[in-house]
């Protein structure tokens, strides 16, 4: 296993419903790798590639990694006094066909959403505390829930680990789902052969 950055901009129109927003963005990144990766020496490539977006619920708006330290600050107290966000995942497995089936590959992809709400009675300076700790800015929204930014967390519904940004037993799921894929694709088109063979000997 090998962890590969796609470096593939993340900028599609805000305007997009957040479903569609957070699942164009992961296969954009993961056909990006495939493209990078597919004449690759070690072998056939098999990419998994995920993308996270927190969406304010009170306004709809799409958050990302927060820009700078106020916008961080702006984000955080802008979940806190909305109550309630939500948290979307989007995966997508991609695997090359042995045949010539086109596009050449199996491709699929599925959503994960977590509710989340913020305890409205954290201050501003817990939120200051925590910006300067720099542990969310990296991260969509602008937290960690698996670390010190659980602090700011009153309860969730939902993954645990969509939250942090990998929702493993998806992944699991997915995984599987584009091999078989894979498999019954290359086995369609290798009776397609045996049938036009057949029908070659015949006459």
């Amino acid at each position: 296993m090998e962890i590969i950055p796609s470096n593939t901009p993340e900028d599609l129109p805000k305007t997009l419903p957040p479903f569609e927003y957070v699942l164009q963005t992961a296969t954009l990144k993961a056909q990006a790798v495939y493209a990078q990766e597919i004449d690759s020496p070690k072998g056939d490539p098999f990419i998994l590639a995920a993308d996270t977006v927190i969406v304010d619920t009170s306004t709809g708006s799409i958050l990302e990694k927060p820009r700078s330290e106020a916008h961080h600050i702006a984000m955080l107290k802008g979940l806190r006094d909305a109550g309630e966000h939500k948290v979307y995942t989007a995966l997508v497995a991609m695997t090359p066909l042995a045949s010539a089936r086109m596009p050449g590959y199996a491709l699929e992809s599925c959503l994960e959403e977590t509710k989340v709400w913020f305890d409205q009675g954290v201050s501003d300076e817990v939120i200051l505390a925590y910006v300067r700790t720099r542990e969310g800015a990296d991260k969509a929204g602008g937290y960690g829930i698996q670390g010190l930014g659980s602090i700011l967390v009153d309860r969730i519904e939902g993954g645990f680990d969509n939250v942090v940004g990998l929702p493993l037993k998806k992944a699991l799921w997915l995984m599987e789902k584009v091999v078989v894929r894979a498999d019954d694709e290359d086995l369609l088109d290798g009776e397609a052969g045996d049938e036009d063979l057949e029908e070659s000997e015949g006459e």
